[in-house]
């Protein structure tokens, strides 16, 4: 006679999957990056060539109409939606990195240590973002990529693309940074830790082996939490035309394109509505998956 058991991971993940919504919205996320990537190959068009119908309203042969240049509008969607998706995983990895080792150690520490590091914190809270973000990649233009590109012209937008991330992902770990500390200072005291302690587990083991597995499910949520919001700073960057650069382009900038082609005489709504609509229903799914795993994680605040 065998008694069948279930793991924590595998009654998260029944969770989850009892939560419709999420698990539509994990389907569509998956659907979209692999269709952002694999699309414009299918297509077989080139997003950055120029055609000979600009402003052509979607059809059987421009499913999404064309824009200024005569590009194919779906091609630069499924472009735009692959680098904005990639900047804000890449970015919410960074502020990962950044905000558990800060929580951790802030927490672990305790005392002035903990005092200061999140004073410095709150600091940066009061901080506006986007202006950090702003003065880090004009900072970047002027002193670092003119150096860079004398050396590697052709990798100057890959640069700028890189850039953008980790300036993203350097604003965005504050909330991480509190949530993980919040955590270690809850699980400091438990018996476990104080056990460790006492056999005489190292300050570094004790925080890699003990307490990081501990706080995973809290860092998974938070972490997917934090992308859409890296996405939507990505995408107000390249609005003001500080983000994504032409010919690449993003969701961002993409709506830009298209809001600037909006006036009284004649309105040419595909070239707004098709990557705002992707941008609306990308965020809408990353927080809906976001919200699942709190869920599933977290089982003692469903009823």
């Amino acid at each position: 006679m065998s008694i069948e058991g279930s793991s924590p991971g595998r009654m998260a993940w029944r969770r989850f999957c009892r939560r419709t919504m999420a698990g539509v919205s994990l389907g569509f996320l998956l659907l979209a990056a692999v269709v952002s990537v694999l699309g414009p190959w299918v297509l077989g068009v080139d997003p950055n060539q120029g055609g000979e119908t600009p402003f052509a309203a979607p059809d059987a042969r421009h499913w999404m109409g064309t824009d200024i240049h005569g590009r194919d509008l779906l091609a630069r969607v499924l472009i735009g939606a692959r680098i904005s998706l990639m900047v804000g995983a890449v970015g919410a990895m960074v502020s990962l990195v950044i905000g558990v080792g800060w929580g951790l150690v802030a927490g672990w520490r305790g005392g002035r240590t903990d005092a200061w590091m999140m004073r410095l914190v709150d600091v940066l809270y009061a901080l506006p973002t986007v202006v950090w973000v702003m003065l880090a990649l004009t900072l970047f233009e002027t002193r670092g990529l003119g150096w860079l590109s004398e050396r590697w012209p052709a990798s100057i937008p890959a640069l700028r693309l890189a850039a953008m991330m980790i300036a993203l992902g350097s604003v965005s770990w504050l909330t991480m940074a509190r949530v993980v500390r919040a955590q270690v200072l809850s699980l400091r005291e438990r018996p476990f830790i104080l056990a460790a302690q006492a056999v005489g587990v190292s300050p570094a083991r004790l925080m890699l082996r003990h307490l990081l597995p501990n706080l995973t499910g809290v860092i998974l949520v938070y972490l997917t939490l934090t992308v859409p919001s890296v996405v939507l700073y990505e995408s107000f960057l390249s609005f003001l035309g500080l983000g994504v650069r032409p010919p690449q382009a993003s969701l961002g900038t993409l709506i830009a394109d298209g809001a600037s082609q909006l006036n009284p005489i004649r309105v040419r709504w595909w070239l707004l509505v098709f990557p705002a609509g992707l941008m609306a229903l990308l965020l809408a799914a990353l927080n809906a998956v976001g919200e699942g795993l709190r869920s599933a994680l977290e089982p003692r605040d469903e009823r």
